[in-house]
């Protein structure tokens, strides 16, 4: 890559969770394997390929995944299991780049151009990092090399598993143009049906179109489309990315009627929620709860509150506060969810009393 632009790698494990639980019990390798509850409202969390060879994915209904593949081997979340996991490949990053940006526990960016340990090229260096991933921990990683993240994220899926592939500079929009929309970052399915019913297809269909255009079907996102389709991605690699929220959410066998059940479902999740916080030494000032109901309607309640909510208390009482404001319910909810959100860095010395409104 020319030393005028960056280098910037996209490391993405491969199947994450799926092959930690193959790697741990090697009786479940080479088969269907999903992370997940196999109830009839579960969810899958993670497939392995073998279990994507079905058409299994990632937070597919897990009835649905069911009848794709009937031999399909359920294990439990281990969520502390992944996160060490998460911190040993972590700590390789940071061998290789002071700039990292992690995305989730199992893929992150990492910016190469000062070339930290002195590796001819950032081809090179990510081979080396994913081998150093795969002599350490037992499983593979894929790259994606660019100049720029966008590129790099999108290239990162074009050989995986086990794989890697580079976009170099002067090369980005005609990659870009032969890809379905679809894959882009931030084209979701609701955006997706909506390009499509404009005729975009294609990085090439999207690029035909003027930026007034996409700014007047898209609003302000129709200035990120207009810069992507012509692989055009100014953000940096930010090591400080903020998170901007964290929450937690089940879904029940049946559904709920008893409010006292859902008071004390909504109270059980909002104290796991403010054990993360307090674990990530990060508090927020809003609480939000989910409802989805048996017939998949999904209503958001939010309150922010002066100050961060900075006891489990507090969170609890708001939290039942919000999903009080939709009684009468009219059917079940199959669904909960409570959030936090708009952190601050630490959470000061307030009491309960003081933070909830009068």
């Amino acid at each position: 890559m020319e030393s005028a632009t960056r280098k910037i790698i996209h490391i993405d494990m491969d199947a994450f969770f799926a092959s930690v639980e193959q790697r741990d019990d090697p009786s479940l390798r080479g088969k269907p394997v999903v992370v997940g509850s196999p109830a009839a409202r579960g969810v899958i969390a993670a497939a392995s390929y073998e279990a994507r060879q079905f058409g299994v994915r990632s937070a597919m209904p897990s009835s649905t995944a069911l009848r794709k593949c009937p031999e399909l081997i359920f294990v439990p979340h281990r969520r502390e299991v992944y996160s060490a996991v998460s911190r040993q490949i972590h700590g390789i990053f940071a061998q290789y780049a002071d700039l990292i940006e992690p995305l989730s526990l199992d893929e992150a960016y990492l910016d190469v151009t000062a070339n930290k340990a002195g590796i001819d090229t950032a081809t090179e260096t990510a081979r080396v990092v994913r081998a150093r991933i795969l002599e350490e921990t037992g499983l593979t990683a894929s790259a994606g090399i660019s100049y720029n993240k966008f590129l790099a994220k999108l290239a990162s899926d074009q050989n995986k598993p086990n794989g890697q592939f580079v976009v170099a500079p002067g090369r980005g929009e005609a990659f870009v143009a032969g890809l379905p929309i679809g894959r882009f970052h931030g084209v979701g399915e609701v955006t997706e049906a909506k390009m499509k019913r404009l005729d975009i297809h294609t990085g090439e269909d999207l690029r035909r179109q003027s930026l007034t255009f996409l700014q007047q079907h898209f609003g302000r996102s129709g200035a990120w489309f207009h810069g992507i389709a012509r692989g055009i991605d100014e953000r940096p690699v930010n090591p400080d990315r903020e998170r901007k929220s964290s929450g937690s959410e089940t879904t029940f066998e049946t559904d709920l009627l008893d409010t006292d059940r859902i008071e004390a479902e909504v109270a059980a999740l909002a104290d796991k929620v403010f054990t993360w916080c307090e674990k990530a030494q990060a508090f927020g000032r809003t609480a939000t709860v989910k409802i989805k109901y048996a017939d998949f309607e999904q209503a958001t309640r939010s309150r922010s509150l002066p100050g961060v909510i900075a006891d489990p208390t507090t969170l609890r009482q708001v939290s039942q506060d919000l999903v009080r404001s939709v009684y009468p319910l009219r059917v079940g909810v199959r669904l909960l969810g409570v959030s936090i959100s708009n952190f601050e860095a630490s959470a000061p010395q307030h009491t309960a009393q003081a933070l909830l409104p009068v």
